[in-house]
This record gives structure tokens, sequence and C-alpha cells, in this order.
């Protein structure tokens, strides 16, 4: 199966595969939330290709993850800033973040995140829509929901 068909697939995973499925994508959300909005702040940050980067700029406004904002220069240039859809990811990060910080990081996190009201480190986990409990992937069963009918019938 060709990378661009998992968009096709009836799996929520498997189509944001398409979106994020690549190393370049994601290091550019990473910055977009430490506030890099600016192509030339995210070429800096990240030292990749001007076109890869366009690309992928690209490809995240049209998937509605950024926006681009015209700003005014010495010619027009653009912005790019999170959308709510953006914004959402922050969990998907810092869960990568969290797994990282357990097997990748030998000596201990390299950086902290904390809450600013409290000191707190933030922590992702999962929950359950019905009770307290705390489910790990034993736990989990997964069944058909709305959106498969509606790929069968296609």
């Amino acid at each position: 199966m060709k990378f661009e068909k998992l968009a096709e697939q009836p799996c929520s995973i498997s189509r944001s595969l398409v979106i994020f499925g690549d190393r370049w994508t994601l290091a550019i959300i990473k910055q977009a939330f430490a506030r890099n909005r600016r192509f030339e702040e995210f070429l800096e940050a990240l030292e990749i290709s001007r076109a890869l980067l366009s690309n992928r700029l690209n490809r995240l406004v049209e998937a509605k993850v950024l926006e681009r904002i015209a700003y005014e220069s010495n010619r027009v240039r653009h912005e790019y800033r999170l959308t709510q859809s953006g914004l959402d990811l922050y969990p998907v990060l810092q869960a990568i973040r969290q797994w990282g910080d357990v097997y990748l990081a030998p000596d201990g996190p390299p950086m902290l995140y904390q809450h600013r009201e409290c000191g707190g480190l933030i922590q992702v986990e999962l929950s359950c829509s019905r009770c307290p409990e705390t489910p790990t992937a034993r736990d989990v069963e997964v069944a058909p929901g709305p959106g498969m009918s509606a790929h069968r019938s296609v």
C-alpha cells in the first residue's frame, strides 16, 4: 500500500499519519509551540532545506493545523500560527516527550514542562469516559464506530 492511501483507511490513526508521519512535520509543530512563527525562524531552528520546510508548512496549512497570516515588511511575508486543530496536538507532543523522557533520556529529562500555577510536572494520562480507571493498552478493545458504516457504504 502506498503511504498516501492511508488517508482512505477507516482509521483515524492511519489518516493522521498521512499528515504527521514524517520526521519533519512534528518538529515544525514543536517549533510552532515554541512560538516560532516565521519561515526564517523555522529554518534556523530546524536547519532543513527551504524547499522541504516550504512543502511541510504548506501541507500543515492545507490540513488546517497552521494558518498562514500575512505581515508587512519590505514585502508581504507570512507567519504560521497554530489553529485550534494545531493547538489540540499539544497532548500528542507531550505524550511523545513523556515516552522519550522514559526511554531515550538515561540521565533524566532534558527539559521539564511545568504547570505555571503550581510548578507541577506536566503528564499525559489516558482516562476512561465512564469510570475513574486509567486504562493501559491491555485494557482496551477496539469496536467499529459510526464512521465505519459510512466507510463501508462507499
